[in-house]
Parts: structure tokens; sequence; C-alpha cells
């Protein structure tokens, strides 16, 4: 009941904010589609660990701040060898272990290094990913596991 609630708060603000209506007969058609997406995400039995991880909230907003400044210094990291006169761009594909024992940590972070400028995650098997690398330093950055160290390790059931 609490991952529905929780859901169901979360889809609430995501509609209000996205569609930033505030007419009655239009916020009732917001609950509406609410009410309706939760119960149906129930009856599917699809309202779990996993795809809600409410027990993850404080560890996924440190986690988010984080990735964002790690985005911001890629971002400057791929400028700066695009426009440099000498390009050192060197592209390249390099195997990582992670240390994520769950598919939703492993996900998470396979995600993240696609999210990071310079770096696209190609493949994830068991616990190692496949990455394209732009530059060497990109490259050095996934493999000394700086993202990886930030996941949420607790990404089991919590009830």
């Amino acid at each position: 009941m609490k991952r529905s609630l929780s859901l169901a708060v979360f889809l609430a603000a995501l509609w209000w904010l996205l569609s930033g209506q505030t007419a009655p007969l239009l916020l009732a058609f917001g609950v509406a589609s609410v009410l309706g997406t939760v119960w149906l995400a129930r009856r599917m039995e699809i309202v779990d660990h996993e795809s809600h991880p409410v027990h993850l909230s404080a560890a996924l907003s440190r986690y988010w701040l984080h990735l964002i400044r790690e985005i911001v210094v890629s971002n400057v990291d791929v400028v700066r060898a695009i426009v440099s006169p000498r390009m050192p761009i060197e592209p390249h594909f390099l195997t990582v272990r992670t240390r994520q024992t769950t598919d939703l940590g492993k996900v998470i972070l396979a995600n993240s290094i696609t999210l990071t400028p310079g770096t696209v995650t190609v493949d994830l098997q068991g616990d190692e990913l496949l990455v394209h690398a732009l530059t060497r330093s990109s490259g050095q950055a996934v493999e000394d596991g700086q993202l990886d160290r930030q996941v949420p390790l607790d990404c089991e059931a919590r009830g």
C-alpha cells in the first residue's frame, strides 16, 4: 500500500508539473488518470521494490546530485576535446566489472554511464559492462568506478 500511495503522489505531481492545469474539470481528469494508472499497476502486480523503490528515496536523491555533477563535468571535457586544435579524441571500447548485485543497480549504473557525455554502455552481461568511450579520460572515469561506488547497493525489497 505504501508503494501505491507513493506512486500516486509521484504521478499526480508529475501530471500537474507537465500540464500546469488548475481548472476543476482538468484536475478531475488528472486525478482519474492517476487513480486509474495506480489501479491498473496494482492489478498487474507491477508495483514492487524495483519498479517503485521508495526505500531508496534518500540514497537516490544523493545519487542524482552526484550524477548531475558528473554530467556537467563530462560535458565540459567533451566540449574541450572537440574544440581543441589537436582534438584528443580516441574512441575505444572497455569492459568494466560492476560491484552491483541486483538487476536494478546494474541498470541504474549502465544508464548513468550512457547519460554521461563521452560514454555509452553498449552491453551488460552478468556483472560486466561493455562501454564505448570517446576519450581516454572518459574511459578512465568509468574504469575508476566513480559512478559505480555512488549507486545505492541496497536495491532489495524492504516490504
